[in-house]
């Protein structure tokens, strides 16, 4: 299991306090008078290909939990796996209340190529709980931002996705489901920093800006980091429906709307334009500095980046990025 998310210290478990504050009319009232202004106030989800009904799209694309019995969620990690990426939706499956279910509805675990350690960002350290031989079917898969994944990987998440219900991924996770080529011919999203990257090397796949999330059949992507709150979020509510996943946020203290509204990430549709005084990366389009950072010279014009790897990446194909960087 992961070690964070175990290292529960105190003596108090979260879900007693939550349903001992429940229990108090005057707590459960001002739930109710929440939950209320955020049915009042939310925008209409409206999905990739969708009628523009709320109603219907919301039945559309409703999940039919099991009779009995949790929901498998298998959380696919391995070096350098973002931590916000696995761990905020960890979170929120971790919280869903289902009334008269004396178990959590979701299962959750995390598989690898082995159980042997891995270090996430930061250096968290993680035991994985299964490898790709022995993990259980899951019915819903995340995949975060990490290192470049193997084969096994790949594999692995490509069958599995035949029965899942959905499988997602969360900021540059998009990377790794895209290699798998479940997304070819199909929208998706990914970090706000990557579009550039991810146009390139998919290309058969419709790159969608500004979205919180984008869903697609049984797969679904998210954007950067937090996005990964609100799809998961959005998963709950496809799962148990609107009111369950408002009480889930709720109990969370996560004011987020996103997962409501897909639509609400676009602040990153349009990427910011590099000028000499404010340079920005070609290749990721972040901040960099010209005093230290490493460059090139392309047709009598000076690129600077955000590290080596992207320097290698732009002087592969200086031209792609040349282009890119005029069409925005």
């Amino acid at each position: 299991m992961i070690a964070a998310m175990n290292a529960r210290t105190s003596s108090i478990n979260r879900k007693d306090l939550v349903n001992a504050a429940a229990r108090s009319g005057l707590i459960a009232a001002l739930a109710l008078f929440v939950i209320g202004q955020l049915s009042a106030n939310a925008a209409p989800m409206e999905t990739t290909g969708g009628s523009g009904d709320n109603k219907q799209a919301g039945k559309a694309n409703s999940l039919k939990p099991p009779a009995k019995g949790q929901i498998p969620v298998a959380f696919v990690i391995s070096d350098g796996a973002v931590i916000i990426d696995f761990c905020g939706p960890w979170e929120v499956f971790r919280d869903v209340n289902i009334p008269g279910l004396e178990d959590g509805p979701f299962r959750l675990y995390t598989v690898s190529a082995t159980t042997s350690p891995i270090h996430a960002g930061g250096g968290m350290q993680i035991i994985p709980d299964y490898t790709f031989a022995n993990a259980p079917a899951p019915k819903v898969i995340v995949i975060p931002a990490q290192s470049k994944p193997s084969e096994a990987m790949l594999k692995w998440i490509r069958e599995s996705t035949k029965n899942t219900d959905i499988t997602m991924s969360v900021c540059t996770g998009a990377f790794v489901l895209a290699k798998t080529g479940l997304l070819s011919g199909k929208s998706a999203t990914t970090f706000h920093a990557a579009f550039g990257n991810f146009e390139m090397q998919f290309t058969d796949i419709h790159l969608k800006r500004g979205a919180r999330f984008v869903e697609d059949g049984n797969l679904a992507t998210a954007g950067g980091l937090s996005s990964g709150i609100d799809l998961a979020l959005r998963v709950v509510e496809r799962y148990y429906g609107r009111e369950i996943a408002q009480k889930t946020a709720y109990n969370m203290e996560y004011q987020g709307q996103g997962w409501i509204n897909p639509d609400s990430n676009q602040v990153y549709a349009s990427a910011p334009v590099s000028t000499a005084e404010h340079p920005l990366c070609p290749v990721c389009g972040m901040d960099v500095d010209p005093k230290t950072a490493p460059r090139s010279v392309y047709k009598g014009t000076t690129y600077y980046f955000c590290s080596d790897d992207d320097k290698k990446t732009f002087d592969a194909a200086p031209d792609k990025f040349v282009t890119a960087d005029k069409k925005l």
